[in-house]
């Protein structure tokens, strides 16, 4: 199968290399040039343009986005005075799953086809596969499911039942028995238009309330031996001198919680055990908002996700100037507290 790759940033890039050592033949294309010749190198066919992509994919044309989420409309405008009817679209960032909607209607008035594919897996994704998560029309995704199988850590298309493919009637998507065949692969048709970017932005949410727990159970652990040093504390009993990188391998082999994520953290400590290196900004790309605001307006409690997002928030000094107020009122009232100068 041929299929074209817009955007060849790290995920991108990998996932052109994934395909290809897979059999799969693939055009790819980037602003940069030098993204372009690193894919060619490893076996991609090189365009130079939207344009020069286009040309190069047989009809039906599939062309696989892999670009950030504000850019998703701009690259559909760039490409779609070009597709004819039966070519696929397919969005693998971190769009929002109403603007999947949107784009999905809009593109059906043409014939083009579109999917929105959550893509989970990042730098490790090239060797371990993608965790995808699939939305848009189930003809659509059945047609494109060997893309997907060689894309996730299965590496192959689940087995499915007799007579679950083919016939005149519309898919209705997998059953039951077949969609947990599929996720035992590592990827899974979650609905129509919206649902692939709906449960991939749930699971980011989620991302951000695991990272935060390790995040201030460590911070436990550095307190126990790092407060002990600052000058006018008294005696604590916290005084184990604890090696925090051997704590965090040795939760990593057998314990409940050890994880990809408890993998990174790891090997980030191993390298640099006191995390000079790292400056504490931490950036987020909307999904775990998103899903806190879908949470409320459905009306469903999510303490951790809600806490952990104003925790990336206070990461990036967004809380100052509360702390600031806080201060203010502590002196004002009690005399406590410290002022500037």
């Amino acid at each position: 199968m041929r299929i074209g790759m817009i955007g060849l940033g790290g995920m991108g890039a990998h996932m052109v290399r994934r395909l290809i050592e897979d059999g799969h033949e693939c055009v790819a294309y980037d602003k940069s040039v030098k993204a372009v010749r690193a894919a060619a190198a490893v076996g991609a066919i090189g365009a130079s343009s939207a344009a020069d992509l286009i040309e190069r994919l047989p009809a039906p044309r599939t062309i696989w986005m892999m670009v950030p989420a504000a850019a998703v409309d701009e690259v559909i405008e760039l490409v779609r005075p070009r597709l004819v009817a039966g070519d696929i679209l397919i969005d693998g960032g971190n769009s929002h799953y109403s603007d999947d909607i949107r784009r999905a209607d809009a593109l059906r008035a043409d014939a083009i086809r579109y999917l929105d594919v959550g893509t989970s897996g990042g730098v490790l994704g090239l060797v371990q596969g993608y965790c995808l998560m699939v939305g848009g029309d189930a003809d659509t995704f059945a047609t494109l499911e060997p893309l997907f199988a060689t894309l996730s850590p299965g590496g192959r298309p689940a087995q499915r039942r007799p007579g679950t493919k083919g016939g005149a009637e519309p898919r209705r998507g997998p059953g039951h028995e077949e969609a947990l065949a599929m996720a035992a692969m590592g990827y899974l048709y979650c609905g129509p238009s919206g649902a692939g970017h709906f449960v991939k932005m749930v699971l980011n949410g989620i991302e951000y309330g695991v990272m935060a727990a390790y995040a201030e159970g460590l911070n436990v652990l550095y307190g126990a031996d790092a407060e002990q040093h600052k000058p006018g504390k008294p005696p604590r009993p916290f005084n184990y001198q604890l090696d925090i990188p051997a704590i965090t391998e040795v939760w990593r082999h057998g314990s409940i919680i050890s994880s990809k994520l408890l993998d990174l953290m790891a090997r980030a400590l191993a390298a640099d055990p006191q995390l000079a290196g790292v400056n504490g900004h931490t950036s987020d790309s909307g999904e775990a908002g998103w899903t806190v605001q879908a949470a409320i307006d459905m009306g469903v409690p999510v303490q951790v996700l809600g806490a952990a997002l104003c925790a990336r928030f206070a990461a990036r000094g967004a809380g100052e100037f509360a702390d600031k107020a806080f201060g203010a009122m502590r002196v004002g009232f009690g005399g406590q507290g410290e002022r500037k100068g």
